[in-house]
């Protein structure tokens, strides 16, 4: 039979292309979680679990309430309480694309404490079936149950992709509360290839997939052009990188994909009387498929999403959608270069 494209899933980090015949790509068990492994040989770790709860209506329509479990890692735990180089709390993209792709900022930033966890519905941590578990808000949740649970008082947010939207309203909420203590919580945030505009960065990345087939008239194989896609807009490497494959092993099936999100616009806070919000830098790369015009927003002067001037735009030379796997070293030094200037 041959083999045609029955799906791309665009999932911010995720894009999957799924061939008759063929399963998404599975390492083989001896190589899962392997960066990790190796990381955490030479890097102490501390892993742990937190306790989250979703309500649902029973059949009786009564409130039932279920916990559920998020599983974090913390790089470097001796440092967490650092004066003089803040740690790092990281938000995975997706929805549902687990942090395994992001590990290697524990290599790329060599002395920081480094907090990841697996938002719920992925990798390590629970997946409620009930898509009623799952919304933004009830993520932004979790990440302040994940804070208070293990003390993190004063820290920098780095979003990778969705993880920026997840970073965003997280830091609208916390403004809207208007009782900041100065030089505790967030002291500034990077949003790394993060759309202000879901159904934006849909078109761009489809627009982009259409060239590439326009380039390429004569081939009929859908998977050869989303390979081809992959290696110019996701992440430029010859190979898929191993972290990447990872993830999406472990990638959750409930509330996945900009499907999940497709109505997210990014607003400014809706309150005049808010907390000032943390400094930030917004980053893409040059290949990226989220475009130019999908993040100029974040910056904008006349219609500023955050309630400051303070917001940096960088476009990472070189590099597509993952950034931190094409080119690690220098990934990691403007990551922490910025955060060093807030601690």
């Amino acid at each position: 039979m041959t083999l045609r494209l029955v799906t791309f899933l665009f999932s911010f980090g995720l894009f999957i292309s799924q061939v008759v015949g063929f399963l998404p790509f599975t390492p083989p068990v001896s190589v899962k979680r392997s960066f990790f492994l190796r990381a955490a040989a030479s890097v102490p770790f501390n892993e742990g679990n937190v306790t989250v709860y979703r309500t649902f209506d029973d059949q009786d329509e009564q409130e039932v309430k279920e916990s559920y479990t998020l599983s974090y890692k913390i790089a470097r735990p001796m440092s967490l309480s650092s004066r003089q180089a803040a740690p790092i709390v990281v938000l995975h993209g997706g929805p549902s694309v687990p942090s395994n792709y992001l590990y290697p900022l524990v290599d790329a930033i060599p002395y920081r404490s480094i907090i990841f966890y697996d938002q719920l519905g992925c990798g390590q941590s629970s997946e409620p079936q009930d898509i009623n578990a799952y919304s933004i808000d009830k993520a932004i949740d979790d990440l302040e149950i994940l804070l208070k649970k293990i003390g993190a008082r004063r820290f920098h947010l780095y979003g990778q992709s969705f993880g920026g939207i997840l970073a965003f309203e997280y830091l609208k909420r916390v403004a809207e509360r208007n009782n900041k203590i100065e030089g505790e919580g967030c002291l500034s945030v990077i949003l790394s290839s993060t759309p202000t505009n879901v159904k934006l960065v849909e078109e761009e990345a489809h627009r982009l997939h259409s060239q590439i087939k326009n380039e390429n008239p004569e081939e009929e194989d859908e998977s050869v052009v989303a390979e081809a896609f992959r290696q110019e807009h996701q992440c430029r490497t010859p190979e898929m990188p191993l972290p990447l494959q990872e993830a999406y092993q472990n990638a959750g099936t409930v509330w996945r994909g900009t499907d999940a999100i497709r109505d997210y616009v990014a607003k400014a806070v809706a309150q005049e009387e808010t907390a000032r919000m943390p400094s930030a830098m917004v980053l893409r790369g040059e290949h990226d498929f989220v475009t130019e015009v999908c993040v100029e927003g974040w910056s904008s002067k006349t219609d500023p999403l955050f309630n400051h001037k303070f917001v940096r735009s960088k476009t990472v030379e070189g590099c597509s959608h993952h950034g931190l796997l094409e080119n690690e070293k220098m990934y990691g030094e403007m990551i922490d270069n910025y955060f060093a200037e807030y601690d």
